[in-house]
This record gives structure tokens, sequence and C-alpha cells, in this order.
């Protein structure tokens, strides 16, 4: 919910949120924003899914490698034989070849590629932490009668935030977190 598709749909709602607050009367609108990075990164249970899908994501990179290495040795072995061999048995080898590269990259595909393996586990793991601190973000604002909430995180381009609307570490303290006070943001001179 939170990781939006790309920064592109990010810029868009940041523009539309803008055109919202500000084309339909600003001073009666109360906004906030959030850092849901840095909220992410004060949730241990995020650390833990982060480092089980960077561990998941080596060994299937591995077990990929592996088959792209077996078939290069055998591409290797057929190259130095070929010339020995008649033309049905260099026929099946070319063959065998062929297959098992189109195992390794449909294993490939199947480990990392859209909709693969790793993104049905990234969100298994991920996606409900994500809800908790969409949830925690909507009853604050409900209860803050928030009109608007921006993310900061990822880029998006927010050119000047006032410390005092920022409502990250009221997200963490809704979810039960404790957290690292955030640092305020140099300003460039």
């Amino acid at each position: 919910m939170l990781n939006l598709e790309g920064n592109t749909m990010k810029k868009i709602f940041l523009i539309v949120a803008i055109f919202c607050v500000f084309g339909f009367g600003a001073s009666a609108q109360k906004y906030a924003f959030v850092n849901t990075d840095y909220i992410l990164d004060n949730i241990p249970e995020y650390a833990d899914s982060q480092t089980q899908l960077d561990e998941l994501s080596i060994q299937w990179q591995k077990e990929i490698e592996a088959k792209f290495t077996d078939i290069d040795k055998m591409y290797k072995n057929f190259q130095n034989e070929a010339v020995l061999l008649p033309e049905d048995m260099k026929k099946k080898r070319e063959d065998d070849i062929l297959k098992k590269e189109k195992e390794a990259k449909d294993l490939q595909k199947k480990r990392f590629g859209k909709d693969g393996d790793l993104f049905k586990k990234r969100q298994e793991l991920i996606k409900p932490i994500q809800e908790k601190v969409y949830n925690a973000i909507d009853e604050i604002s409900s209860a803050e009668n928030y009109a608007v909430v921006f993310d900061k995180a990822n880029n998006a381009t927010l050119i000047y935030t006032n410390p005092k609307y920022d409502i990250s570490e009221q997200v963490l303290d809704k979810l039960g977190y404790t957290y690292k006070p955030q640092q305020p943001a140099k300003s460039k001179k």
C-alpha cells in the first residue's frame, strides 16, 4: 500500500494532493507528513523480513549461478569434442545444452521475475507491516483531522517540511515501537 509503483506515482499523488490543499482553501485544511523509511527502519520485524528476503535472494542466486556454470561446462566440453562427434550426437548435445539453458532461465524468471517467488515472499513478509503502518497513519490522521498526509520517503519532492508537522514518531508510538529520534534536516546555505 505504501510502496507505490515508483517515484512517478508518488509525484503524481503529491501534485494532486497539493492542488487539493491549495486549490480548495488551504487555510481550512490540516496537513502532516511522515517518513515511511524512518518508520520502517525502526520496526524490528521489518529489518528481520528484509534480512530473510536478502538470504533467500542470495540462496536462489547461487542456485541459478550453479546451473549456468554447469551449462558453461557442458558447452566447453561440447566445443572440445564437437569435431570428433557424429552429426546426430552433435545435435543431441546441442539440444541438451539448449534445454538446460532454458530450464535455468525459467528458474531465474520463477525466482526473480515479475510475480516470482521473491516478489511473493516480499508480499507475504512486508505487506502486513506496511498495512499496520498505513492503518496507524489512517487512525492518527482521522483523530487529528488531517486532510492530507504526505510521505517524504524515497525522494518525494517536498521542498520544505516543518518538523512540527512530522507525525512519523506518533505512528511509531501508536504501533508501540521504540525509535531513534530523527536527525533534523540540515539547511543548505
